[in-house]
């Protein structure tokens, strides 16, 4: 057994391209069975999974001094990668680093927009489910619980949330750059979720005011609609709203593509030769890519953005400079949590040792010693204080260099003759 560490891999939009990343998207019962699954593993104590459009993310605690070769074994089952194709887009980080980055993400300091806000919901969501499936334990929820500490500190002491972004908002800065304004444009929203409520604000501020909103479910397509003063399609009827169209931003979280090669084919001698443009802004993609080739038409899916999200960053990375010297005095106080937590129930063991053996004495010298209640008494706590001022020292050393002088650790066992493991 090795030394307890938090552990973390995965891929993001900077190692894996969309088309890599949604074999490894993760929602409702699938989710929970990759977290049962991946708790299961010998070398996984704890843990916990992120799954958002940019990023997928497994976060575990382990005591094996390998603990990434089960988990990657794992991960190819889940995604239907090989783990030589799996090496080129994972990356594996234990401790320091893996504290580091999950509070990175956490501050949204490793999001395609620097300072978006979604992210720290989806990391609450990615707690509460790792607590609700039983797979967070005392270092997880320490783990999750400082870094969302962490992301409220960076946003309330620097200026990295000013002038909100997010992926929806680069997708109406596509749309304006294409267009040059947007106020004479009709646009569809497919998808009713918050990533396309977030689109449709977006648009409104940009002076829209012909929204359509097509969704699956037609309730939840004209409660949106009418907030905004829009109208409510059904899925059913997405050719018709593709006609009428010119900008279509499309965020679902269908298994498959809800706008096909042929229906655009179909609709296309339909709009008298004017240009549509289709942003996909889903993970799994919502719109065929072949429909890129189709002469007229322009497609950009959620990777496109990044050049749009790049001009809108300068602020943002001076605040993040800030952001990053919070962070690195957070993680080192983590670990060394961490590392305390550790040796913790050895000095606890130490103290219920030594504990049995005061009383143990005291209840077989007592009651030949002929005293009262009271002199009992005194001689109970007296034995308590010397018992705490003996062990004082020692267990203060250890607590300071056990953490990182791992020879303390078997010395201190030794000593005392405590338990092995």
């Amino acid at each position: 057994m090795g030394d307890l560490k938090i552990c973390v891999t995965g891929i993001n939009h900077k190692t894996a391209p969309v088309e890599i990343r949604e074999k490894f998207a993760l929602k409702d019962e699938k989710l929970e069975g990759a977290i049962l699954e991946l708790n299961s593993l010998p070398p996984v104590d704890e843990c916990m999974i992120l799954s958002t459009c940019n990023r997928v993310e497994f976060y575990f605690v382990s005591r094996n001094d390998n603990p990434f070769v089960s988990v990657k074994t794992f991960l190819s089952k889940l995604s239907g990668l090989t783990e030589d194709e799996l090496n080129k887009f994972l990356y594996f980080k234990s401790q320091e680093e893996a504290v580091r980055h999950g509070f990175r993400v956490a501050s949204s300091l490793d999001s395609m927009v620097i300072g978006e806000p979604q992210i720290i919901g989806q990391f609450k969501d990615a707690f509460a489910k790792a607590r609700e499936m039983g797979t967070a334990g005392v270092v997880i929820n320490r783990f999750c619980e400082t870094a969302l500490k962490v992301s409220k500190k960076v946003r309330t002491e620097t200026g990295i949330a000013r002038n909100a972004v997010s992926i929806s908002f680069a997708a109406v800065e596509l749309a304006k750059k294409i267009f040059g304004y947007l106020s004479d444009k009709n646009v569809a929203i497919i998808g009713a979720g918050e990533m396309a409520e977030l689109a449709v604000k977006h648009l409104i501020t940009t002076g829209v005011n012909k929204v359509f909103v097509v969704n699956r479910t037609l309730e939840k397509a004209e409660k949106l609609a009418e907030e905004f003063g829009g109208k409510a399609f059904k899925l059913e009827d997405i050719e018709s709203v593709l006609t009428a169209s010119d900008i279509v931003i499309s965020s679902t979280g269908a298994p498959g593509y809800v706008i096909t090669k042929e229906m655009i084919e179909k609709v296309k001698n339909r709009r008298s030769g004017k240009p549509l443009f289709l942003i996909d802004i889903a993970v799994p993609r919502d719109i065929d890519p072949a429909i890129d080739r189709i002469e007229n038409v322009y497609l950009f899916d959620i990777d496109n953005l990044k050049e749009v999200v790049e001009a809108n960053l300068e602020e943002r990375k001076r605040a993040a400079k800030e952001a990053e010297e919070i962070i690195e005095g957070c993680v080192h106080r983590f670990v060394h949590w961490l590392k305390e937590h550790e040796v913790a129930p050895l000095i606890a063991e130490l103290k219920q040792k030594a504990e049995k053996i005061r009383k143990e004495e005291l209840e077989k010298r007592l009651p030949k010693m002929n005293l009262t209640e009271e002199q009992k008494e005194q001689v109970d706590y007296l034995t308590q204080i010397i018992i705490n001022k003996l062990l004082h020292t020692p267990i203060t050393t250890f607590r300071q260099k056990a953490p990182d002088e791992k020879t303390y650790i078997k010395v201190f066992r030794e000593i005392f003759g405590l338990t092995k493991e």
